[in-house]
């Protein structure tokens, strides 16, 4: 008999159906909307015209550039085209935007062809992750570092 365990006498379910193709690639279609979505709502609504974004709450209260600061307007830079403009006001946005692409193009890769996806960054990723950001941010607030500066 076929579904019944003859041990037990109890119906095992079927075996799941294959994903398909669309299904897999559902999430990353998802993601990569909302990322277009962000890049054209910041391309349509300029940061750097006041009053569209609220201000960083770090350099108000302190007068020094988070790793954040001037995202927006690389963002909005970038979404225009103007690579040199978008790296002058946040190089590392601009280095995440290129390490995004990558990862979705290789989680797409590997969706469509069935395989798992999996990003699990160890220890030392991590920490040098967080080493670049802090030099970033350290040395964007130093005088020599104007050239960092959003």
């Amino acid at each position: 008999m076929r579904g019944v365990n003859a041990d037990s006498h109890s119906v095992t379910p079927p075996a799941p159906a294959p994903a398909t193709l669309l299904s897999r690639l559902a999430v990353p279609t998802g993601v990569l909307a909302a990322v277009v979505g962000a890049f054209t709502y910041v391309a349509a609504v300029d940061p750097n015209e006041p009053g569209h974004y609220p201000a960083c709450p770090l350099l108000q209260v302190t007068g020094l550039y988070c790793p954040g600061c001037g995202g927006l307007r690389s963002a909005h830079a970038f979404a225009h085209g103007d690579l040199v403009t978008a790296l002058h006001a946040n190089a590392m946005a601009v280095a995440g935007y290129a390490v995004f692409a990558v990862l979705w193009t290789v989680w797409v890769v590997r969706a469509a062809r069935g395989r798992p996806v999996r990003l699990d960054p160890g220890p030392v990723q991590l920490w040098t992750l967080g080493a670049l950001l802090l030099v970033f941010t350290v040395v964007r607030n130093l005088p020599y570092g104007g050239w960092l500066h959003p």
